[in-house]
């Protein structure tokens, strides 16, 4: 073929990572972007480029060499796009929002994707593991690659799935470990905090999901010509894995907030008991202090003050009256 380029021809622009052609499901050679056009021209033969950032003066050489819509392409141009699935002539859009975690956090980034009958054209844009091992993986099954650049597509789409479980399981951990602080009868406004920067993260997460659940919905069922109906199971199974994490986002989110809940009514229940108790042993302080208080007063015919019993009888009746209230407490339960 005389269109591919030599084994050791490289692209020649910085934002290519990987430029290369496959024939039957089987690795060619890399091929430059001035070859790709001649390339598309061969039979059973397609490309899959990967580019990082493109420029727009590059995008524009690529537009020409793919015969790429000038809407798709001032999209690809600018991240910060929403989750999207769109069709512009024989060739199809898609904006996928990838999560990858950096230093302890998570980062969001987003990948576009133009996919043709021959032609698979990936672009990262912002926090985006390499492509490279999913490309690898890609071409050790070449009876599946030979399908077309629909299977190299689902190896993309799986891949970013599967980074959404693996930050949804360092979430769940999170999650265990501050459910455990939330079922305690003291206030932890660290404890409170972190629920907030959890629930806030598995959003971010379920929002990047739920636009991949509808892509994958549409692939399945639509574009026949560029996903072959051998490859929609395939789909079908990245959808069940964005549908997963819509679902365990929902049910933490939630869960989080019961146990917020639960945490405030904990700490309500310990203070209504220390209200109780210091209630009650006010209750028994008061006994004492009316009786005393009585017999504090300056007058000079108070009961039994000239008696010789009278100072025994008053400290039994006040010792008997707060043994009495206390046995009464304690049996309700206040104290």
């Amino acid at each position: 073929m005389n269109s591919i380029s030599n084994e050791d021809k490289k692209p020649s622009c910085d934002s290519v990572i990987n430029s290369v052609a496959y024939r039957d499901g089987k690795r060619l050679q890399d091929v430059t972007v001035e070859d790709i056009s001649e390339v598309l021209k061969e039979p059973d033969t397609f490309v899959w480029l990967g580019l990082w950032q493109p420029e727009d003066a590059y995008m524009r050489s690529i537009q020409e060499e793919f015969g790429l819509h000038d809407l798709a392409i001032e999209d690809a141009l600018t991240a910060h796009q929403r989750p999207k699935i769109e069709q512009y002539g024989e060739s199809l859009f898609i904006v996928t929002h990838t999560a990858q975690k950096v230093n302890e956090t998570i980062e969001y980034g987003e990948t576009h994707l133009f996919l043709g009958k021959n032609f698979l054209i990936t672009i990262r844009h912002g926090a985006s593991s390499s492509y490279k091992e999913i490309r690898k993986h890609a071409e050790e099954r070449p009876e599946m690659m030979s399908k077309g650049p629909g299977y190299a597509l689902y190896c993309v789409l799986d891949s970013i799935v599967d980074n959404y479980l693996e930050i949804l399981h360092q979430y769940t951990e999170q999650f265990d470990a501050i459910e455990k602080q939330m079922f305690q009868n003291t206030f932890n406004q660290q404890a409170v905090q972190q629920v907030y920067s959890l629930r806030r993260d598995l959003l971010s997460l379920r929002n990047a999901a739920v636009p991949m659940e509808d892509i994958c919905n549409q692939l399945s069922h639509h574009f026949e010509e560029l996903v072959p109906k051998s490859l929609r199971a395939y789909i079908r199974d990245v959808q069940d894995h964005a549908n997963q994490v819509i679902r365990t986002t929902d049910d933490m989110r939630e869960m989080l907030s019961n146990a917020m809940h639960v945490n405030l009514a904990l700490v309500s229940v310990h203070q209504n008991e220390v209200v109780q108790r210091l209630a009650g042993w006010g209750a028994i302080l008061a006994i004492p202090t009316v009786i005393f208080s009585l017999y504090g007063m300056n007058f000079k015919n108070m009961p039994e003050l000239n008696d010789w019993w009278g100072y025994p009888v008053t400290l039994g009746v006040t010792v008997a009256g707060c043994a009495w209230l206390y046995w009464k407490l304690k049996k309700s339960g206040w104290l």
